[in-house]
């Protein structure tokens, strides 16, 4: 009878103990199961781990060169290989078309590539050929040239106060032609320079048609590449190095400008709409070239070679 008595109690109002909602939260699910590698304790999760610490640990090349992760390009065409060939842009492979009709172009390409040494001649049927430029008229012959590897803008200056020199470097703001960079890397080893810099972003890069223009300077003159151009432009100005930009209504004439005798990043917009914005807000002097003939505007290679030269002739 008093087990009936509770049973007949517990319907009573008063506190009652009770699991506390515990056993119907338990019910409730957690989710899908994460990953084997974002699970801690699992084996792959530790083989991740290791990858990526080894990874971090692993030391990123600074210097100026050809090659980087970025993909390789291709050279094709019998003239365009034999002008790439003699203006001695990198190689790495000369791909060949079996059965290719042995011209004046296709011997000088092949000697050309064998003088210098280091190139694989490769021969290969025309499909391979076709598939690896995507159908365009190779005429017979593919160059590889393999990616360029960019320097960091700070071992520009870096190089020029080990050497005891005042650095003297030309920035490149919107300037999409590769011909317009490979004409200004010229420019600045013409006239003692200690490289240049581009954006990473909506810039030219040094592709063979750079290389090419260069006219071999490229292989004595770093192009360093900036993942974003104010940022470095002001960490130039901490080192002490003037930002002169170049701008059609500057407060300066170029020929009046003592910076250009001392530590000076020359900044270089391009030719349609100049600097942008916040890389002129960054310069520290804003100089106009005289143009008594009425030019609106130089090309980028033209600009930056009649600044060089300044700066070059108050440094003698």
């Amino acid at each position: 009878m008093a087990a009936n008595n509770n049973r007949r109690m517990s319907g009573k109002k008063g506190a009652q103990v009770g699991s506390g909602g515990q056993r119907r939260k338990g019910l409730e699910g957690k989710g899908p199961t994460p990953p084997a590698e974002a699970r801690k304790g699992h084996k792959k999760n530790r083989i991740a781990g290791a990858q990526a610490r080894q990874a971090a640990r692993r030391p990123t090349s600074r210097t100026g060169g050809p090659r980087s992760k970025s993909a390789s390009e291709m050279v094709v065409g019998r003239n365009p290989v034999v002008e790439a060939l003699r203006e001695g842009v990198p190689a790495s492979t000369l791909y060949v078309q079996q059965f290719i009709d042995n011209d004046e172009r296709v011997r000088e390409a092949l000697q050309l590539a064998g003088e210098r040494g280091g190139i694989h001649l490769m021969e290969a049927p025309r499909p391979e050929l076709d598939r690896m430029t995507n159908g365009l008229n190779h005429q017979g012959l593919v160059l590889q040239v393999p990616p360029y590897e960019y320097a960091h803008p700070e071992d520009l200056v870096a190089a020029a106060f080990d050497e005891g020199q005042d650095p003297l470097i030309v920035a490149l703001d919107g300037v999409t032609d590769p011909r317009n960079l490979g004409a200004v890397v010229r420019s600045v080893s013409a006239f003692g320079g200690h490289g240049v810099v581009v954006p990473e972003r909506r810039a030219a890069g040094m592709t063979a048609g750079a290389w090419k223009t260069s006219a071999g300077a490229a292989a004595r003159t770093p192009v360093a590449r900036a993942t974003n151009l104010t940022r470095a432009l002001e960490q130039y100005k901490k080192a002490g190095v003037a930002i002169v930009g170049l701008a059609a209504d500057g407060d300066h004439e170029v020929g009046d400008l003592e910076a250009l005798s001392g530590p000076v990043v020359i900044v270089v917009g391009s030719e349609g709409k100049g600097l942008s914005r916040l890389v002129g807000e960054t310069c520290d002097y804003r100089v106009r070239i005289p143009m008594p003939g009425g030019a609106e505007s130089l090309n980028a290679g033209v600009a930056a070679g009649v600044v060089l030269y300044e700066a070059s002739r108050r440094r003698a």
